[in-house]
């Protein structure tokens, strides 16, 4: 694989390749986050509930994550699937408006939906794992997950605010047009990309095997395992709050589409400017130091949106710092993280390790969204985002005995040879 200099990163015909499908694909995210709930909400009627299960359906395939990233870990060239996941998305997504037009749009279509696009995503992420190592060095990957979080980041503070002004004058299903020829654009620039694929796994082992073996490796190793613990932690708590988000905006607080999406475009230039920060606060507070404080704020941050009262601008200044705090610190705990657990990860586990992080990682989110669901029928909107922003923060007690607290820089990280099982080694 061929190595860039500090400097040649962005003049890197390849890694603007796929920085450019991310670009793009995330922006018509942020259109769909928005408008997949305000449709359940305001075309459907959806309750609390039921708001809640929809997007425990965008997380649902994560549970599967292990056997999906298993199975893409066996293909040498993980391009072709990644091209497949994004046009699958795109066709998914297109049903919407259609079924909308057609005036037979319902929540179970939208359940449908969610999880069909979230299982093609997942194909995507865990490919993607693989494959962004063929594009970017090891010397780089902080300064590219920086570039790819910042991109992620922008399109949190333009998307949403794009996205509400196409909801309001377009409608919600139109608006998820966007979103589709978002992963067309996607599969497109990637099926550009001229990567030398790995090496080829002529293994005989199973996949239930092989998938025993990732999940071993990841319980086994020191770095991945309290990540894993920390992450999880996180994401649950998060998701309780984040299923009830857009409800509460909209019905506590009584906010337009428009404003919404405004306040969460404003509210996300923390985002922007947190993946811009992270490497350099990296280097000077150190790695994990960082991840832990993103770990400690992050969660916290939704308790701003719970003491939201008073006049209209009161509010969505609420919802705006929120979301800007919030975006701020997960930037800072996601970069390093990313850019840590790639530099202490085998080569060829890497799909299927990904694949069983986010099997408990992302499928707890599901979970999560449930319980925020019955938690905000139950005790009320407004006291589940307490819940929320208050167990979330704990989660840094996972890194507290952990070696991730104490390292400061990536540069001499290498992956751990006492984790791999005799099966693997190569």
């Amino acid at each position: 694989m061929k190595t860039l200099s500090a400097t040649s990163l962005l003049r890197d015909r390849q890694f603007r390749t796929l920085w450019s499908a991310q670009a793009v694909s995330e922006f018509g995210d942020r259109i769909s986050e928005l408008a997949l709930p305000l449709i359940a909400v305001t075309l459907l009627d959806a309750n609390a509930f039921e708001t809640g299960l929809l997007t425990a359906a965008v997380w649902l395939p994560n549970l599967f994550s292990l056997f999906i990233g298993t199975w893409v870990d066996q293909h040498r060239d993980k391009r072709p699937l990644m091209i497949a996941a994004d046009l699958t998305r795109t066709v998914v997504l297109l049903s919407l408006p259609a079924a909308y037009w057609l005036d037979v749009l319902t929540l179970g279509q939208l359940y449908a939906i969610a999880i069909l696009a979230g299982t093609a995503h997942v194909v995507f992420s865990t490919a993607n794992a693989a494959f962004f190592v063929r594009v970017v060095p090891r010397e780089q990957f902080l300064e590219a997950n920086s570039k790819l979080s910042a991109t992620r980041s922008f399109s949190f503070m333009a998307g949403p605010a794009v996205g509400g002004a196409l909801v309001q004058w377009l409608t919600a299903p139109v608006a998820i047009v966007v979103d589709a020829f978002s992963f067309l654009f996607s599969a497109l620039q990637v099926s550009r990309l001229k990567v030398e694929p790995g090496a080829a796994d002529e293994t005989t082992e199973t996949l239930w095997r092989r998938a025993r073996d990732g999940m071993g490796y990841l319980m086994r190793h020191p770095y991945l395992r309290s990540s894993l613990a920390c992450a999880t932690t996180v994401n649950f708590f998060n998701m309780i709050g984040m299923a009830l988000l857009v409800l509460f905006a909209s019905r506590n607080l009584g906010l337009s589409a428009g404003v919404i999406g405004l306040a969460f475009g404003i509210g996300a230039t923390g985002g922007l400017l947190g993946a811009i920060a992270a490497a350099p606060l990296a280097r000077w507070l150190g790695a994990g130091r960082l991840i832990a404080l993103g770990a400690v704020v992050f969660p916290f941050s939704i308790g701003i949106l719970a003491l939201a009262d008073g006049p209209l601008w009161a509010r969505a200044t609420a919802l705006a710092a929120a979301e800007f705090v919030g975006s701020f610190a997960v930037m800072c705990f996601d970069v390093p993280l990313n850019s840590l657990q790639a530099a202490v990860m085998h080569d060829h586990m890497r799909s299927r390790v990904v694949g069983a992080f986010s099997s408990i990682n992302y499928g707890v989110r599901p979970l999560g969204a449930v319980i925020g669901g019955l938690l905000g029928t139950w005790i009320g909107v407004r006291e589940t985002l307490v819940v929320s922003a208050v167990g979330g923060a704990f989660s840094v007690l996972w890194l507290l005995r952990s070696p991730i607290i104490s390292t400061k820089s990536l540069d001499n990280l290498q992956p751990p040879e006492g984790v791999l099982v005799s099966s693997e080694r190569r």
